[in-house]
């Protein structure tokens, strides 16, 4: 039997070496142009620049216009990722005046004010003959659509001061400020068009019950929107005040299920309309 020699050998490995090459650069899927990486240099120039890949062999920066095997790019992509993940993008700040206070109640309190609204005789909203698809029941006040103004409603109920006194720690305002509040019951798939609290009301704090909700805000700018949104969990609080009440409308997109929303508002300065 004729053993191969040491230099047939190393011409076979060179031939197959060869051949995986070719192989690789025929997959034109596997190139792309070192252009697009040329920033890292500015971003990581040790690592791009004679630094270490992760399996510890030298790297190096390839020149613009060089082209570059997707496997010899991987520690490239892998640095983009992992930079990618250590800073991500700030979200927008959101509108002054807008403030959010997740688990302002316990579980076992959303418990009970849920058993109670689910007793009260709500109604469909009604806006000048449309009835909404959510369900509505104001205290202390009630907005009259056909007079456009605040009219005396029920007296707030017990089960409610509690959870008034919450809200106004929350808000840095007296209980007492708070002189509206109105429960509301949206059943799947109802949510609240865009809008701006009426004129008669000025601070407004909401608390959200059962189920999450995307608390989405919006400015006019120019020809466009400036847009915000937060997301608001069950128990959790949000003030409306300032800049984000008076310049800013707010929405809920329609929700998967049920969900409960009490809304405290004070009243406005004495001859706004």
């Amino acid at each position: 039997m004729k053993v191969p020699s040491p230099t047939s050998r190393s011409a076979e490995k060179r031939c197959l070496q060869r051949k995986q090459q070719k192989k690789a650069r025929s997959v034109t899927m596997s190139v792309i142009d070192a252009r697009d990486l040329i920033f890292k240099r500015q971003l990581l120039p040790n690592y791009c620049d004679g630094g270490r890949n992760r399996d510890g062999s030298r790297a190096r920066f390839h020149a613009p216009g060089e082209r570059l095997l997707l496997e010899q790019a991987a520690p490239y992509f892998w640095v983009m990722s992992t930079q990618e993940t250590l800073f991500p993008e700030a979200a927008p700040a959101m509108p002054g005046g807008f403030r959010y206070q997740p688990a302002l109640i316990s579980p076992q309190e959303e418990r009970e004010l849920i058993e109670h609204l689910s007793r009260l005789p709500l109604k469909p909203f009604e806006f000048h003959g449309y009835q909404g698809n959510r369900n509505v029941k104001a205290f202390g006040y009630r907005y009259d659509y056909s007079r456009r103004r605040a009219e005396p409603a029920e007296d707030i109920p017990d089960f409610l001061v509690p959870l008034r006194r919450r809200i106004a720690q929350f808000a840095g305002r007296p209980p007492d400020d708070f002189v509206q509040i109105l429960a509301t019951e949206y059943p799947a798939g109802a949510g609240i068009g865009w809008h701006r609290d009426k004129s008669q009301f000025e601070e407004v704090v909401g608390v959200s019950l059962l189920s999450p909700a995307n608390f989405r805000l919006r400015k006019k700018s120019g020809a466009g929107w400036q847009r915000r949104s937060q997301r608001i969990e069950p128990r959790s609080a949000y003030l409306l005040s300032g800049t984000a009440r008076h310049d800013w409308e707010h929405s809920i997109p329609p929700q998967a299920s049920l969900r409960y929303s009490i809304t405290f508002r004070t009243l406005a300065a004495p001859g706004v309309k």
